[in-house]
């Protein structure tokens, strides 16, 4: 354990550790600083890592799509949250022959502030440390998620010297004077040990991780307060009783006055979005100034519990935090966050999907940090949809929340085995799936109950095209080069040989990724469906296919295993439960 200021010293003598001949200095705290840094260095130079840093990661916006950028490519985070309690070292043992099962790139890992810094100014980076290593021994990037302020609307996880000096580190207060376990956004004190520690957390990984291990934070956890809708504090309703400071009215276009005057019913929830968007953005911004790395912050959603329903904020969910309706002012006061990001535990697909679509907003790029998968609720099925409709609507990344609870050493239930195959058959080629994805030319296709079949369309460039669904016959777009119809069990005209062998045909979980590779070439993934390409309607020759290769990839490079044809191509493509993974080139006559 040490300060800040021995961080700082301990870190470059700990990168140039290796470098040294001659015996460390005989200083106490700097020994356990470098024990950690020296185990990080032999890991990172036994992987070559030793040379000069690599590129930053970073969140890349372009022609209205998104993605990470890890390494110098695009990157789509396939991945997975531990449960909360699970960021130590003994209890990730067990989580990784899950991640290898999934063949998941990125963990989402806790980081928590009442470990790290047990005493004030003093930290302790040993369990991060072993975090790192573990992650890079598995080959796999994380997200470290900040568990500070917040977690899930209170403050559970602060040090407890934070906890029992509640004159300097003052809580939210009632109308009435009582406080509630959730600290006031309001104080200076508080912002400043926060922001203290977090900035401590980024220059540490400065420092620790050259090879960028870590590829983007979360700053804190489900925001806002459960308990109350805003702090009554006098400090705060000084504040509230005053003017709307000019930067909020500009932003929301709104005419001077008190904050009551301004938003009538929905002031004091637009105060509490305001004072803790506030102080999370200056959290980040001091992390940033340490070390740039992409930042999102998630939200518990305003309505998570099923729709239409009437929530009350503070009661239903964190007031304050990042809500849907909150957007501009978070987007205004919190510059330095680049993706406002829902956490969906919402088990109807249509409801799923509404989610994604108020998230998906210009301007804040579409990120699934958190998702039910792993812990199925009493009577609810179609967990393996959810990665796929986020894929298929942009996402630049998506994680199942609970990875704990996924015990691959026993047989799986059909669910779990289905969203288990769904993570797996896109882990098999992600570096690809990212560069399709960004480039605009993919698209997916998900069962649903009640769905027998979807058609996609792509022009010759394979560009995606919307078909035309509000007419009873959908209809297809001018310029459509190719269609791909993907079929669902049991909506099949005939059997096939590869579909009839599925175990999760019953859950209606098929899934088809389908993307443009080149002029009439397509890569095909496929669970539980059919797949089956067409011409226009109104062209007037037949199509074939000219050759199917199932495959896989070697990083970004094809390897061909086999040839499909016959039983396997006669009836269209057909997919059982783990899928497959093919190149198809069609033609016409």
């Amino acid at each position: 354990m040490h300060t800040l200021r021995d961080v700082q010293c301990c870190a470059a003598e700990a990168c140039s550790f290796r470098r040294k001949e001659g015996p460390l200095p005989n200083k106490s705290f700097k020994v356990r600083a470098l024990g950690a840094a020296a185990t990080l260095l032999a890991v990172g130079c036994a992987a070559g890592v030793c040379a000069a840093a690599q590129s930053m990661p970073a969140l890349v916006q372009r022609h209205g799509r998104a993605t990470l950028m890890v390494d110098g490519a695009p990157y789509f985070l396939l991945g997975a949250q531990v449960d909360n309690s699970s960021g130590w070292p003994a209890r990730l043992d067990a989580v990784w022959p899950a991640a290898e099962r999934l063949r998941l790139n990125t963990l989402e890992v806790p980081v928590y502030w009442e470990q790290m810094e047990p005493a004030r100014g003093v930290f302790d980076f040993t369990v991060v440390d072993s975090i790192l290593a573990q992650a890079r021994v598995h080959h796999v990037h994380l997200v470290l998620l900040w568990f500070g302020t917040w977690k899930n609307g209170k403050m559970h996880y602060v040090p407890d010297w934070i906890k029992a000096d509640t004159a300097t580190y003052p809580r939210m207060l009632s109308k009435f004077g009582v406080p509630i376990d959730v600290l006031s956004p309001n104080s200076s004190a508080n912002l400043d040990a926060d922001r203290t520690a977090f900035a401590a957390l980024m220059h540490h990984l400065k420092q620790a991780d050259p090879q960028h291990t870590v590829i983007m934070m979360q700053v804190e956890n489900e925001s806002g307060s459960l308990g109350l809708v805003r702090d009554f504090s006098p400090r705060a309703q000084k504040i509230f009783d005053a003017p709307v400071p000019q930067d909020v009215l500009r932003a929301l276009h709104r005419s001077p006055g008190t904050w009551s005057q301004v938003f009538g019913p929905d002031a004091d929830e637009t105060f509490a979005a305001w004072s803790v968007s506030r102080y999370i953005n200056a959290v980040a911004a001091a992390g940033k100034q340490e070390l740039p790395l992409p930042m999102y912050v998630n939200d518990w959603l305003k309505s998570p519990r099923g729709y239409p329903i009437l929530t009350i904020p503070g009661v239903d969910y964190p007031s304050g935090g990042p809500t849907v309706n909150m957007f501009p002012v978070w987007k205004a006061m919190a510059p330095s966050i680049d993706i406002l990001a829902p956490d969906i535990y919402v088990p109807k697909s249509e409801n799923y999907r509404k989610v994604l679509g108020q998230f998906h907003q210009p301007g804040n790029p579409l990120l699934i940090p958190e998702s039910l998968g792993f812990e199925p609720f009493p009577g609810v099925s179609g967990y393996a949809r959810p990665l796929y409709f986020a894929l298929g609507d942009g996402a630049i990344g998506f994680a199942n929340f609970g990875l704990d609870r996924l015990d691959v050493n026993r047989p799986l239930s059909a669910e779990m085995l289905a969203v288990a195959n769904g993570y797996a058959l896109l882990g098999s080629f992600t570096p690809e799936l990212a560069a399709l994805k960004f480039s605009g030319k993919l698209q997916t296709a998900v069962e649903e109950d009640g769905v027998a079949q979807e058609e996609l369309a792509f022009a010759a460039d394979g560009t995606p095209l919307a078909l035309d669904t509000t007419s009873a016959a959908p209809s297809e777009p001018v310029g459509t080069a190719w269609r791909v119809i993907v079929s669902f069990p049991p909506a099949y005209d005939r059997p096939a040989p590869v579909s009839a062998a599925s175990s999760t045909r019953s859950l209606h979980e098929g899934r088809a990724v389908v993307a443009w590779l080149g002029p009439n070439q397509f890569l095909v993934a496929g669970i539980d469906c059919r797949v089956q390409f067409a011409l226009p309607v109104h062209s007037a020759k037949l199509p074939q296919m000219l050759k199917v290769e199932e495959g896989r990839y070697d990083g970004t490079t094809w390897v061909p295993i086999r040839l499909w044809n016959g039983d396997e191509t006669d009836y269209g493509l057909n997919f059982g439960s783990q899928g497959s993974l093919l190149r198809v080139t069609m033609g016409s006559y």
